[in-house]
């Protein structure tokens, strides 16, 4: 399995091989991806023997203008509930499954997926009415998050996803510093229950790094922040729910507003609005000249005022001091009912903050280099500066030991 005159594939346009599954025919398969021109390909490899390999005649899945993919990964997914599916799987008797192929798109430098049904006669991908793998298609993660691969955990029946995220420091600092990028905390990964997107889970195992908690409840945030002490800040995890009282008070969401990132950019943290920004600051200095801001915004539809749109931002303009790091605003839109609870969790590692809203129905992972939040010296708040009070249900807060790693 190789690019070669025969194939056609150039060995540029040839990357990273999926997990293998069994097909129909008892044949082996695999997906690379590839590109023709500007044309992204998902190409299929069938073996008898996991020695030999042919290509076969169609790709399993293409986009036109999208460019080239990397790291294909292909996997079964069950309709119903939150259990992983062995890759070979063809499900259980009156199990229901849609298959998730996600791209790696080299252009924009983020993963995307689509969800689909499987033609395993005709070794075809058909995604769902309203995906297509491009730029527009939903992604695992709305920050810096590239290059991510799942694996199926028979032990534990789940699906686990692994990223990969990158610095955003100067390439003189990376250099320094003698690395450039880490793997994210793997998440359990499965379908939501519309069919309509994949949610997202830090692994329970995590919880065995929890130390010393913290726990605060019904407090009331009216344009102010509450600092959360007790725990260490620069490695903390923390779970938080709101409550929003008014949503009459929500601003209107402008027809071309499609673009959740530049939404988020427009109204970065220090922009005011009536339900909003209302989230957590995380990797604070003492007086503020530091801090990364993980929140949300209300929004109600022009002409549906019973219409409301949830954004999630991650405001990394005043994360450091530091002026050469890569301090972009990114931003999802929550598909959850805003008069329900809104949940958000930050993971908070030093460098790394992994955001998960709605119960993770959106993710962002940012990567920020404070010069004076560091080690003891960096704060955490949660925090409304929206013009209606917020309800801060409840906070719980934990310092996390390191990883032990065998």
């Amino acid at each position: 399995m190789a690019p070669d005159a025969v194939n056609g594939i150039n060995a540029s346009s040839f990357r990273d091989p999926t997990t293998a599954w069994l097909g129909h025919d008892k044949k082996w398969r695999v997906i690379i991806g590839s590109k023709i021109h500007r044309r992204g390909l998902a190409i299929t490899y069938t073996s008898k023997d996991f020695l030999k390999w042919e290509k076969s005649p169609e790709p399993l899945h293409y986009d036109d203008g999208s460019g080239m993919w990397e790291c294909p990964d292909f996997f079964p997914v069950t309709r119903f509930g939150s259990k992983g599916v062995e890759t070979s799987s063809f499900g259980e008797p009156n199990e229901v499954l849609k298959h998730v192929l996600k791209i790696s798109l080299d252009d924009t430098k983020h993963d995307y997926y689509t969800i689909g049904t499987y033609d395993r006669v005709g070794d075809k991908f058909v995604p769902d009415k309203g995906f297509k793998m491009d730029g527009t298609a939903p992604r695992y993660d709305y920050g810096k998050y590239y290059a991510s691969k799942t694996f199926y955990d028979s032990a534990k029946n789940r699906r686990v996803l692994w990223g990969w995220t990158n610095e955003s420091s100067s390439v003189e600092d990376d250099v320094e510093k003698g690395w450039s990028g880490i793997q994210t905390i793997p998440r359990k990964i499965w379908l939501d229950r519309s069919g309509k997107q994949l949610i997202q889970w830090p692994v329970r195992e995590l919880e065995r790094l929890r130390m010393k908690q913290v726990n605060l409840r019904n407090k009331v945030l009216t344009r102010s922040r509450l600092e959360v002490y007790g725990v260490t800040a620069a490695q903390a995890d923390v779970e938080v729910l709101f409550k929003v009282r008014n949503l009459e008070k929500a601003d209107v969401i402008e027809p071309s507003w499609t673009d959740p990132q530049l939404i988020c950019s427009k109204m970065n943290m220090s922009v005011k609005s009536g339900l909003g920004p209302f989230g957590l600051m995380v990797l604070a200095s003492k007086n503020l000249e530091e801090y990364t801001s993980v929140y949300f915004r209300i929004f109600k539809a022009r002409q549906n005022s019973n219409k409301y749109f949830v954004v999630m931002c991650s405001d990394q303009s005043r994360s450091s001091l530091e002026e050469d790091n890569d301090k972009t605003t990114y931003g999802a839109f929550v598909d959850i009912n805003p008069r329900q609870p809104l949940s958000l969790r930050a993971l908070i590692d030093h460098s790394v903050v992994e955001s998960f809203g709605g119960r993770g129905r959106a993710c962002i992972t940012s990567r920020v280099y404070p010069k004076l939040a560091i080690g003891k010296n960096s704060h955490l708040f949660a925090f409304n500066y929206g013009s209606q009070s917020v309800d801060v249900l409840s906070l719980s807060a934990w310092s996390m030991k390191s990883a032990q790693i065998s």
